[in-house]
């Protein structure tokens, strides 16, 4: 399998956001990541998608949509669109018409912060999930930095001080949004998690402080999604988006954050008697299954079987699990930083049948 880091969840101003579609491809080559994918609210903007090239370096830039009903007071259910290809927010009304309509097309479809609380200091609303009769989507937002910077803004002082220290905001998924993500699993759905930056570089004002929250670039170093991939991109649009699509539709992938150390290097997989299986994958437990892990680094590694930790590992680069219980199986993995525990992985499960 192949690696590669892809930021995704961003505006530009087609929507909110402040920069250009070349500006976000020129950040996301100084931080050395492979492709980004942009979501501006309710407008598919046809046109910038292309893989950008500088100093022998490239990254391919990709347009999806973010789209939810501007109508609706108050505002929720926002939802991620890759790979549709076409406009579809007239379709916002219905959440579900909504993923049908990209399901159709081919298109994948990401609930955009299912857990994003309001800070009444700034007249924020909670722009959180609410319509969960929803089926057929794709997956999850598990991890949004801009929904946890919202988190902090407690005050006008917690403001100041986050928007001038970006590596304090993460510190892990919220608890609420791994509660549903394992819930939706253990109905028997499969459920792609992905980590989104929500990244606007916006400026934000308050007395004399005035800075942009936060640049594209500092996002493109932080919550990223890794996906794996069975052959390498080779440069051409159209393959190498199809790679991203696959995988991120497949499961094969992992939300890292990368600010604390690079997540690159991690791996998760199972093998039994069909083979190998990577994440988003099946495998049957019959003979028993080796669930295998790779750290890029010791760190706190948990294994989750059904949401609930069945082993922890604090000293191994490499640990490993035997089982013959089937279950879906994730990883999560912690780190310290800057004097707290932090999230550092969260992979996407393996699926173990009878």
């Amino acid at each position: 399998m192949h690696e590669y880091i892809v930021n995704l969840h961003m505006h530009t101003p087609y929507s909110d956001g402040h920069g250009s579609h070349r500006e976000i491809a020129q950040a996301a080559l100084r931080t050395g990541i492979d492709a980004v994918i942009v979501t501006d609210h309710n407008v598919w903007v046809n046109g910038p998608e292309d893989v950008y090239e500088e100093d022998g370096r490239r990254v391919l830039l990709m347009v999806g949509e973010e789209i939810h009903d501007r109508t609706r007071d108050p505002q929720k259910n926002h939802l991620l669109v890759f790979g549709a290809e076409r406009e579809l927010s007239h379709l916002a009304h219905d959440p579900q018409l909504l993923i049908n309509a990209a399901r159709e097309t081919g298109g994948l479809t990401f609930i955009a912060h299912p857990v994003d609380p309001p800070s009444e200091t700034f007249g924020e609303e909670d722009l959180s999930w609410v319509d969960w009769n929803i089926r057929n989507f794709t997956g999850i937002e598990l991890w949004n930095a801009l929904s946890e910077f919202k988190s902090h803004l407690t005050g006008k002082l917690a403001a100041v001080y986050y928007a001038f220290n970006f590596p304090a905001v993460a510190h892990a998924p919220f608890e609420a949004t791994l509660q549903r993500w394992d819930y939706l699993l253990n109905q028997g759905r499969r459920v792609v998690a992905v980590g989104g930056s929500d990244a606007h570089a916006l400026t934000g004002q308050m007395g004399p402080f005035k800075r942009v929250l936060f640049p594209y670039e500092q996002h493109f170093r932080a919550i990223n999604t890794h996906i794996q991939t069975p052959e390498p991109f080779n440069g051409d649009l159209a393959h190498d988006k199809r790679l991203v699509l696959d995988a991120l539709g497949a499961g094969r992938a992992f939300v890292g954050y990368d600010l604390p150390a690079p997540t690159r290097g991690f791996d998760f997989k199972a093998q039994g008697i069909n083979g190998i299986t990577p994440m988003g994958g099946e495998i049957s437990a019959k003979n028993g299954v080796t669930l295998q892990i790779r750290l890029p680094q010791r760190a706190e590694c948990r294994l989750l079987r059904n949401g609930e930790v069945i082993a922890t590992w604090d000293d191994r680069e490499t640990p490993a699990h035997i089982t013959t219980e089937p279950g879906v199986y994730r990883v999560e993995v912690y780190l310290r930083f800057r004097g707290k525990r932090r999230g550092w992985i969260f992979s996407n499960p393996i699926y173990v049948g009878d």
